[in-house]
């Protein structure tokens, strides 16, 4: 695979995790447990979608370098079959009950964060460019779904059980944040992507204290 072969199918992942689960908050309009988190979760959707933007954006450039005609980000975005996204697992599950949807964030925003903190590191300008940007953004996800996961996971008996099972059932799909294959390599190596392996333990300890704060197991 040629770098720009990779750095094409690295821009689609950093651009299509966000891009599917500003779809999935955009569901939650008109139907959030009070006016304001119904507005919250918009804002967050509409800030992960502004973020896919400028990634699918930058996909276009590079496959109009490496073909001669590349893609608007309108194009990446809707005139792909399902088979052609390259999102992880975790952003494509349903909204569920809102202790499902919380969990979910939470999960991804804790990845999402040190992610683009990482990559505004990356030797490539646009890439560190659209990840600083992007990180400011991300560093308010996380604490708006951290407060969310302690004081529903420290909160009634109801509020627990049903956050427990929401961590139960999710949890599976985290295992993929953290998987390399062979389209990071040759980016990672020459600075320009982020090994996602060396995240994982700082995403355990963040959610490690979550869950010890919330009475999460």
């Amino acid at each position: 695979m040629s770098r720009d072969d990779g750095l094409f199918a690295y821009l689609l992942r950093l651009g299509d995790s966000p891009l599917i689960l500003a779809q999935r908050l955009g569901e939650c309009l008109g139907k959030g447990p009070v006016i304001e988190e119904d507005m919250a979760l918009t804002n967050v959707g509409l800030d992960l979608l502004g973020q896919a933007r400028l990634w699918l954006s930058y996909a276009g450039e590079v496959e109009a370098s490496r073909t001669g005609k590349g893609r608007t980000e309108d194009e990446l975005a809707f005139l792909r079959d399902a088979g052609a996204f390259r999102n992880v697992l975790l952003v494509e599950q349903p909204n569920g009950s809102f202790a499902e949807t919380i969990v979910r964030q939470f999960f991804f925003d804790t990845w999402h964060l040190p992610l683009l903190r990482a990559l505004a590191q990356s030797c490539d300008p646009r890439i560190a460019e659209i990840a600083a940007k992007s990180a400011k953004e991300a560093a308010y996800h996380v604490e708006r779904s951290g407060d969310w996961m302690i004081r529903l996971g420290d909160g009634t008996d109801e509020s627990r059980s049903r956050m427990q099972a929401a961590v139960d059932a999710l949890w599976m799909y985290t295992g993929e944040l953290f998987v390399a294959d062979a389209t990071y390599e040759t980016l990672v190596a020459q600075g320009a992507a982020a090994d996602p392996a060396a995240l994982r333990e700082r995403w355990l300890d963040t959610v490690g204290s979550a869950f010890a704060e919330g009475t999460l197991t």
